[in-house]
């Protein structure tokens, strides 16, 4: 997370611990007047043509609607802890573009739907890819999954949406149906606050049985909840391997209980009621989690002026709060109830790796043409699928060698995925590439390997590496520093808890002579002067802020504006 993404969630969770809702109206009218000026105009003339002349063209089964929530957290063990919130989800059956009531909107097409509410294709299920709507994303996910994607033709996401250009989205909900518009399936996606993501599809297949909420929690909510049909709910079990909260570990199971909110036939318009229970890996209730309806469903399109606006007037301000209210329940948790934090494990090859950074989007394409290079070299005959990590839209590619491109049958396939973008600033410190590839896979887990026998064809260099030859004098002095500072990074073991310690007393001493390694090599032999440039200024910054930055190449930036500062101070005095 950016230094100015902390700070401006830092002013949000002031706002709201100082001011609560004080002040919200005035505020919401100056972004009203300052962002939707001409909007307003349209709703004043009472002229709709123009907003819903994309939606009149949906014939499919649902509609967009506003589902205002409650969501309940009951934490049973080890401590008692619990609360209650309010919060907005939006629903648009996956297919639908266009705008509903300017409130909420889907612009695929580019034809420039606007609402207050929006929701962005690329935001969803594999990162970017937005060009290809909700439904081309959706079928691309189940053909991951080995599903054929014809068995679901419709489905109805429900989700946090953009409000003002942001949105914290711990959970969404994909309703899958059958061709007779019965409830088939559900896609739980599922954020973490440290921007990683994981998908499960969970069937109505082979259906288990879940624990449910304790009859005698008193913050459940209001249990009232008017249901509109007799179907009955998908309840499904499965193991946990997802990082969600820092209280609890990556081991257990979750158990989920979801009521269709369009039956019956996908004519229905709520409620939502999902329960999702954590297990621990003693089978112990650990924790009950619950989001339903707070009152009827809204339709957009049936809203008038003034209803918009007091809507918007009571419910702009959820989401900007979901992740400062997050902060405040661990901070209660880890204070008043002492609960141990479990640090947070490099994700698991069925999960989402965070965003890269700026040094990281750097290097990827780097490493990318790096790695194929080596395949192209080999004499071996490989094929490799790389699979990249935390770029949006960054191609997944199929890389062979030169014997496997003139006889591709006896070619041996391997598929290298980068789990966390941390790899790539990783790699760059390595100066030997197969003990890079060997401790990043087996000790650091940022890499899944699918054969890994391959590893050293590639990687194992039997010639000796080459001397420094370069023409620029700024690339010698620019390497032969990098040369000077690079060292074995810090291998990536944490701690279980916080009342544990590492196993690691003290790292231990590389005695090893440092040199350039294979892939500085190949920058200075095979790329451009600009390419050249950006790579050792990027693994330079690296190196420096080890040393005098903790490590974070944001507070060198930081060190260097003050530095200047200063300089500019004295010369002036």
């Amino acid at each position: 997370m950016s230094v100015q993404a902390v700070l401006q969630r830092a002013a949000v969770l002031c706002y709201y611990l100082v001011l609560g809702t004080l002040g919200d109206a005035v505020l919401l009218a100056a972004w009203f007047l300052w962002t939707r000026g001409s909007f307003v105009i349209r709703l004043i003339g009472v002229d709709y043509t123009e907003i819903f002349v994309i939606l009149s063209v949906w014939n499919g089964p649902g509609w967009p609607l506003l589902f205002p929530c409650q969501t309940t957290h009951t934490r049973l063990f080890p401590k008692k802890h619990s609360f209650v919130y309010s919060y907005l989800l939006v629903g648009i059956p996956v297919g639908w573009t266009g705008a509903a009531g300017g409130m909420i909107s889907n612009d695929e097409h580019g034809t420039g739907a606007s609402g207050w509410y929006k929701i962005d294709a690329a935001d969803y299920l594999e990162r970017g890819s937005g060009h290809l709507g909700l439904r081309g994303k959706l079928n691309a996910y189940l053909e991951s999954q080995g599903v054929d994607a014809s068995r679901y033709p419709y489905a109805y996401l429900v989700t946090a949406a953009k409000f003002l250009g942001y949105h914290f989205n711990p959970v969404s909900f994909w309703y899958l149906y059958s061709a007779n518009k019965t409830l088939a399936a559900i896609i739980l996606e599922v954020n973490n606050t440290f921007d990683e993501r994981r998908m499960y599809f969970l069937t109505t297949d082979d259906m288990t049985e879940s624990i449910e909420a304790p009859e005698d929690s008193s913050l459940e909510g209001d249990t009232r909840i008017q249901q509109s049909n007799d179907s009955k709910p998908l309840r499904r079990t499965w193991p946990k391997d997802f990082h969600v909260s820092p209280f609890n570990s990556r081991k257990g199971a979750y158990s989920l209980v979801a009521h269709d909110p369009l039956a019956p036939n996908m004519q229905g318009q709520g409620p939502i009621d999902n329960t999702i229970n954590l297990i621990s890996s003693k089978d112990h209730a650990k924790l009950v989690a619950r989001i339903f309806s707070d009152g009827d469903a809204i339709d957009p399109m049936n809203m008038t002026f003034l209803e918009k606006f007091q809507f918007l007037a009571s419910w702009w301000w959820v989401g900007f709060v979901t992740f400062p209210r997050i902060l405040k329940e661990a901070t209660l948790l880890f204070f008043q109830r002492k609960l141990h934090v479990w640090y947070r494990p490099e994700p698991l090859k069925t999960s989402i790796g965070r965003h890269a950074d700026k040094t990281e989007r750097v290097l990827e394409p780097i490493f990318r043409r790096y790695l194929k290079h080596l395949v192209e070299q080999t004499p071996e005959s490989l094929s490799i699928k790389y699979i990249p990590s935390g770029i949006a839209d960054a191609p997944v590619e199929i890389m062979v060698s030169a014997s496997a491109a003139e006889n591709p049958s006896p070619a041996e396939e391997m598929e290298f995925k980068v789990l966390t973008p941390a790899f790539y600033s990783r790699f760059v410190y390595y100066a030997h590439d197969f003990e890079a590839i060997f401790s990043e896979l087996k000790e650091n887990n940022t890499i899944w390997v699918s054969n890994a026998k391959l590893l050293p064809k590639l990687f194992v260099k039997k010639d000796p590496p080459l001397p420094l030859q370069t023409a620029s004098y700024l690339d010698y002095g620019y390497f032969m520093a990098i040369k000077k500072l690079r060292q074995r990074p810090e291998r990536l073991e944490r701690p279980l808890t916080s009342s544990q310690t590492s196993t690691t007393t003290c790292s231990p001493k590389d005695i090893r002579g440092f040199r350039l390694s294979s892939m500085d090599g190949y920058v200075l032999a095979h790329e451009d002067s600009k390419t050249r440039g950006a790579y050792r200024n990027s693994v330079l910054k690296l190196f420096i802020a080890d040393r005098i930055a903790l490590g974070n190449v944001d507070v060198l930036q930081l060190e260097h504006w003050i530095l200047r500062l200063l300089l500019a101070w004295v010369a002036m005095s």
